[in-house]
């Protein structure tokens, strides 16, 4: 029996009929056309489908979408504002660190929910927080330096 889901997605409520098995990433890309979350391992081992929760990171592929009932949901598509692409998507291309893309949504809103927390991350910091989110391409380098210079610009301000 299928159920009315409601919750906000990047600022827009939506509403959409799932089941109660559904997944979040299953009911992002398949009902809501939302694809930056990406479907890679379906265990929750690789990050690529990492979308924010009431800003707290979670897996999509292992999130039961009635669990989004109410609540705030963020995906890359989410992350930029007025047209303009967030200093974490700036600085993700700047420092080469989104090689092919497939794990790049799912890691930048990770290092969004990180800078959150902890607006000035130390690399240990960066480097644990960002253990959950692999990369095919190996840009594990990149990916901290772009975090480290965003964190930097932004204790500039």
């Amino acid at each position: 029996m299928k159920q009315i889901l409601e919750f906000t997605l990047n600022g827009s409520l939506v509403e959409v009929l799932v089941k109660p098995s559904d997944t979040l990433l299953d009911v992002l890309r398949e009902q809501l056309g939302v694809t930056g979350p990406k479907r890679g391992c379906d265990s929750g081992d690789c990050g690529t489908c990492t979308v924010l929760i009431n800003g707290k990171p979670l897996r999509s592929c292992l999130t039961i979408a009635l669990a989004a009932a109410g609540k705030e949901v963020v995906t890359i598509e989410g992350v930029e504002k007025n047209g303009e692409l967030d200093p974490l998507q700036k600085a993700f291309h700047e420092h080469g660190a989104s090689q092919c893309g497939f794990c790049t949504s799912g890691m930048i809103v990770t290092a969004k929910a990180l800078l959150e927390k902890s607006p000035n991350p130390s690399r240990d910091e960066i480097v644990e927080y960002m253990s959950g989110n692999l990369c095919r391409c190996g840009t594990y380098v990149e990916v901290i330096e772009a975090i480290q210079s965003v964190a930097s610009d932004e204790g500039k301000e």
